[in-house]
């Protein structure tokens, strides 16, 4: 009688996972240990770039005193931008398989964020979107290439989503074609047509098949783009510094700048990592509001940055405005990130209208901080600083008591 053969230890891990190329299958939605890539943040650090682009932008035709036109082409700019990091970051929280063909694709996106970050000059300054669109075009077409790896490695219904997907997005990219060809005074309609449709995609996508993004995994990739952002806040109140010690006869205009951009952007970060907000993205109504929601904090908070330049070009007379023009460009974008990040998720976890009115009530001082002249900056930053301290203590007298009454009498 022939012995049986010893069977052969199965290996650890999963038997493709050194493979170059492997399927683009769903990762587990309650996946354990679930953070960002290297390569994850190695894309969010390169569209920073372009981030960075339209902030600059935006602070030349506001300091020339072309607020309006600037911030519609801001809008619009910023949306392009936003969009591919959502999509992507989105996508790779449901497929990152890490394999040979994912990395260069991603890099493929990374490319095209660099061609449209050298293309927000001439957009801004000539109206002139062609380099936009293809930097757009390329992260969009590369997007598609995904989504269609995903159909091909999956069955319905998961493959009916992922072919929705990658049509959708190539259908709009057409649309987008008519930047090009539109005249001036037409494009902000175009693109708000546009913008509407890119954004049913993933709901028409997703209507009967919802991706295995990882709550988790979402809410840290949001919050270390929030942070990525706010740097670009931070580098701008250093300016604010070094042209204080440039320009000594502004020196006394430039301080106050420097030391309420920091107190805001310290501030901003506080706020929005107050709590975790993992736990809200459960449903898919919820996880798109959440993440539709944050173009508008992702964009004030990348123009808080650019105010605080335009408020030190105008306080070392650079700037073609008043103080109350350069005072709105700090104050406004900061009021706008208060209210979004309070309405995204932050209330939902205040107890009581005193912490409910918190924020609201303080978005509402920093606007009046507008008119406050040359020390409008300082004031919003104190301001939000003392929203801070109160949402502390508010919180600290409600846990407390509670802990009180749980721990057993002497």
């Amino acid at each position: 009688m022939m012995s049986s053969p010893t069977p052969t230890p199965a290996p650890s891990g999963p038997p493709d996972r050194n493979r170059p190329l492997r399927r683009l299958t769903a990762r587990g939605r309650h996946e354990a240990h679930r953070v960002a890539s290297s390569l994850e943040l190695f894309f969010d650090l390169c569209f920073v770039v372009a981030v960075a682009q339209a902030g600059a932008q935006l602070v030349h035709a506001v300091a020339e005193g072309h607020a309006g036109e600037g911030i519609v082409n801001y809008a619009m700019v910023f949306f392009a931008v936003w969009w591919a990091w959502m999509n992507f970051t989105w996508f790779a929280s449901a497929y990152d398989n890490d394999d040979v063909l994912y990395r260069v694709v991603t890099l493929v996106q990374i490319a095209g964020a660099l061609v449209l970050a050298a293309g927000v000059s001439q957009a801004f300054e000539d109206h002139d979107f062609l380099a936009v669109w293809l930097g757009y075009a390329i992260m969009r077409i590369a997007m598609s290439v995904q989504w269609l790896r995903a159909a091909r490695s999956s069955r319905p219904p998961e493959r009916i989503m992922a072919l929705r997907y990658a049509g959708g997005v190539l259908i709009c990219q057409v649309g987008w074609l008519g930047l090009l060809f539109a005249p001036v005074s037409g494009r902000p309609w175009l693109f708000l047509v546009m913008a509407l449709l890119e954004m049913c995609v993933p709901a028409y996508a997703e209507r009967k098949h919802m991706s295995a993004w990882h709550p988790h995994h979402i809410a840290e990739r949001y919050g270390l783009f929030t942070i990525i952002v706010l740097g670009e806040t931070v580098a701008a109140a250093t300016v604010a510094v070094k042209s204080g010690i440039d320009e000594h006869h502004a020196l006394a205009r430039l301080l106050p700048i420097a030391a309420g951009g920091l107190l805001i952007v310290f501030a901003a970060w506080w706020i929005y990592f107050v709590t975790p907000v993992h736990g809200r993205l459960r449903s898919r109504r919820q996880a798109f509001l959440w993440g539709y929601g944050h173009y508008l904090v992702f964009a004030a908070a990348a123009a808080i940055g650019a105010g605080l330049e335009v408020a030190v070009e105008q306080a070392v007379g650079k700037a073609h405005i008043s103080t109350l023009a350069a005072s709105a460009a700090v104050t406004l974008p900061t009021a706008l990130y208060l209210l979004t990040v309070w309405a995204l998720h932050s209330r939902h976890f205040k107890v009581g209208i005193t912490e409910q009115l918190v924020l609201p009530s303080a978005a509402l001082l920093v606007i009046c901080c507008t008119f406050l002249g040359d020390w409008a900056v300082l004031v919003a930053g104190i301001v939000l600083a003392l929203a801070v301290a109160t949402g502390v203590t508010l919180t600290a007298r409600r846990v407390l008591p509670a802990r009180g009454t749980a721990e057993p009498a002497a």
